[in-house]
């Protein structure tokens, strides 16, 4: 279901409204889009190339490469990536706006938001509450990553920018307070306070980490996902959903797409595809892969910004080191600009060197190098957060039958 389809053109809370997106294609920009047109606004966007996120705005008016060229009449939102681009409102006004619309559900933190997120959302749907959302990931189960209900409004905020800070929902959700974004906190002791602070303005809280793992089967493996289990229900209960409704809902959400995704099952092998990019991240999506491995596990890692690669290199190298074979590619930016020195070789000499190491600049490198070195029986991960995943495609094409 396109989320536009819900609310026609000319009703809703944005009707008569038009927006162009300067970042359209992000995960969080797409659905910010989806969003606005599912209340009546029109929507048009521009990014620099295609992405995946860009497969949930079918039917919007898309402008890829060059610059940005928003068209006479439109209100023009720019996502962190470009700002500077183009004259406009930030996405983080533009969220503020939409959460002050409605009674929300706001999901920050530095590991686990998406996936929390969308397990609220899911289980207020599944039990007749009629939500709306809008999550930093493709959620198959809900046909997107946005659309519009008449319940409450789930909203996955971002720390990145500090824009999680602008937001004034009635229910706040924190998974986890860890130092992802070093361009914009100096050190965890600013993180907390900044979170601190916000949490000060709203009414009802969840810090995840005071609660215990959920013991319910889900669907959804590792036990990362037992910490967002019961993150979601405390959510939950606080919006009066009660948890004996809520856990039978919850044990059958399937996940968000680019988290421990099976791409594909072909030729006695398994291909994944996790948006994982941080050491923590890449460790607990390792350690999920390492599970289902009857042969060698390989990771493919694209490294995104260089302050973080910069600061980080030898953690997400020890990451790494939990696989049998790692491939690492250079740098995808678009946050920071380029830095002397600072590239993808970085991480992958900071590998143990028990590891197969491969170093592969491009993606087109990676594929090659991936496709010459597994097996039937080996399981394939692609991490990171700008386009590993068309590695996972491209090597499940490259898999024989």
């Amino acid at each position: 279901m396109a989320p536009a389809d819900t609310v026609s053109r000319g009703s809703g809370p944005l009707a008569g409204r038009r927006f162009y997106f300067v970042g359209i294609g992000g995960a969080g920009l797409s659905a910010y889009a989806n969003f606005a047109r599912s209340w009546g606004a029109e929507v048009r966007g521009w990014d620099k190339q295609e992405t995946i996120f860009m497969e949930t705005l079918s039917g919007v008016e898309l402008d890829v490469g060059g610059e940005p060229a928003p068209p006479p009449g439109f209100e023009v939102v720019v996502s962190s990536a470009h700002l500077g681009r183009a004259e406009g409102r930030s996405r983080a006004e533009f969220l503020a706006e939409l959460v002050a619309l409605r009674l929300s559900i706001v999901v920050g933190g530095a590991h686990g938001k998406t996936t929390t997120a969308a397990m609220i959302a899911y289980v207020l749907r599944e039990l007749g509450h009629d939500p709306a959302w809008i999550i930093g990931g493709v959620v198959p189960q809900l046909g997107g990553n946005a659309g519009v209900g008449e319940g409450l409004l789930v909203v996955e905020g971002d720390e990145s920018d500090r824009s999680i800070g602008l937001l004034r929902p009635e229910i706040a959700v924190v998974t986890n307070i860890e130092v992802d974004h070093h361009a914009a906190f100096a050190s965890a002791t600013e993180l907390r306070s900044f979170f601190d602070e916000w949490l000060a303005e709203v009414p009802k809280v969840v810090r995840a980490w005071e609660l215990e793992p959920v013991t319910f089967e889900l669907t959804v493996p590792g036990e990362h996902n037992r910490m967002n289990a019961a993150a979601a229900l405390a959510a939950l209960e606080l919006a009066g959903v009660s948890r004996s409704a809520a856990e039978p809902a919850l044990a059958r959400f399937t996940g968000v797409g680019r988290r421990f995704e099976l791409v594909a099952d072909r030729g006695g092998v398994r291909v994944y595809d996790d948006y994982a990019h941080n050491p923590t991240e890449i460790e607990v999506t390792l350690r999920t892969a390492r599970e289902r491995t009857e042969g060698k596990l390989i990771a493919v890692y694209q490294p995104h910004v260089y302050e973080r690669t910069r600061q980080l290199f030898r953690e997400l190298g020890d990451a790494l080191g939990l696989a049998d074979v790692a491939v690492v590619t250079d740098v995808i930016g678009g946050r920071d600009t380029p830095r002397p020195g600072v590239s993808g070789k970085l991480v992958l000499d900071s590998v143990p060197s028990s590891v197969r190491r491969g170093w592969a600049p491009t993606l087109d490198d990676a594929v090659r190098l991936t496709l010459s070195w597994v097996r039937p029986g080996d399981v394939v991960v692609t991490l990171g957060v700008g386009e590993p995943w068309k590695v996972a495609r491209a090597v499940a094409a490259g898999l024989p039958e």
